[in-house]
């Protein structure tokens, strides 16, 4: 599992990479569908931030200023809902680092992801 300083310096590896690259061809600003143009394969997973795979995460948000889960500008605290069930990716192109969960509602399941911020990052306690 990454700790919130290990996640803290991926974010701020991430703001500081400046060259184009397929996959900030869509911002990710916010959670969202998967975009087609965003090649899988070439995103390595690094690491986690579920804390414990057996225990039932909380799907509670963190949202102290009145944000949405779409919100651009939402905070990330990896201990609440949705950051509390991804993974991080990186691009092995680039080396931009994501978000990565499944949403699994009640038909479905898709896989939303979220470019990692570090002006958005709060460490915040359950």
């Amino acid at each position: 599992m990454i700790d919130f300083p290990a996640l803290m310096q991926l974010a701020e590896a991430s703001a500081a990479v400046t060259q184009k690259c397929a996959c900030s061809s869509v911002p990710l600003a916010a959670w969202q569908s998967l975009p087609t143009s965003l090649e899988l394969e070439k995103l390595e997973e690094v690491g986690t931030l579920v804390e414990d795979p057996y225990d039932e995460p909380t799907f509670k948000e963190y949202h102290p200023n009145g944000t949405r889960y779409e919100s651009e500008d939402a905070p990330i605290a990896p201990r609440y809902y949705p950051a509390n069930l991804s993974q991080v990716l990186r691009c092995q192109v680039c080396g931009r680092h994501f978000l990565r969960y499944n949403e699994a509602g009640g038909y479905f399941t898709e896989l939303r992801m979220r470019a990692l911020r570090p002006e958005l990052l709060v460490d915040a306690a359950l």
